[in-house]
């Protein structure tokens, strides 16, 4: 969970900036900026303050947000946008803006050198990353799920019966052989010898068994725990 929090307040860094830099874009008076967008329809000046805004939302989910889940799937809606746009650009033969959805504006003039290629790469590192982390945090899910829920031994007829751990303690019906049972831990039970009064630890299976006493020797029947 450290590692998926990690890359949530990363992302949504990365996109405050992205944001941020759409506006200073948007804000500039490039003659760029009065073209429709490819695919769009719109002015491109509209088409990179309404991407900046969502930009701008996304992160501040991620940086502010509590709910991971949320944070995660926001990530995942727009960058899977972003892949969209993107892709079919050259699908609908429409010729590549500088500054149109899914890749960084470019105010600062970054278009070569190492901070380009991070500009062409970030979001397609924020697609694999959201739902790489999304996989994870669904495995969390369902191991703590799966952590709530005990196994134990009926002690009349040995099927296994899993139950959540809130019914630990309570008397129910076996669902198998109908016996009325208490729900236990699936650790070992312990009684007192009912002739040297010594411990006796066994498996809760082993219940109407008999058994000798490891303490004095003497054979008994091993009972529930009162």
């Amino acid at each position: 969970m450290n590692g998926i929090k990690l890359f949530i307040y990363s992302a949504g860094a990365i996109l405050l900036a992205a944001a941020l830099e759409r506006l200073l874009v948007a804000a500039g008076h490039s003659a760029i900026l009065a073209l429709p967008d490819p695919m769009l329809g719109i002015e491109l000046c509209l088409s990179v303050l309404l991407v900046g805004g969502i930009e701008l939302i996304v992160a501040l989910i991620c940086l502010f947000g509590r709910q991971t889940g949320l944070q995660l799937g926001c990530l995942a809606w727009l960058t899977t946008n972003y892949a969209i746009y993107r892709m079919a650009l050259p699908i609908l033969g429409l010729h590549h803006q500088a500054s149109c959805i899914g890749r960084l504006t470019d105010p600062l003039e970054l278009t070569g050198g190492t901070l380009g290629v991070i500009a062409e790469l970030w979001p397609i590192c924020l697609l694999l990353g959201s739902y790489a982390a999304a996989c994870g945090l669904w495995r969390a899910g369902r191991k703590a799920k799966a952590a709530q829920f005990l196994k134990m031994s009926c002690p009349a007829c040995g099927i296994h019966i899993r139950f959540d751990e809130a019914n630990l303690g309570q008397k129910v019906d076996c669902p198998y052989c109908r016996k009325t049972i208490t729900l236990r831990k699936p650790d070992l039970l312990k009684i007192p010898c009912f002739y040297c009064h010594k411990h006796i630890e066994f498996p809760s299976h082993a219940i109407g068994e008999k058994t000798t006493c490891p303490h004095c020797r003497t054979g008994i029947i091993l009972k529930e725990p009162v």
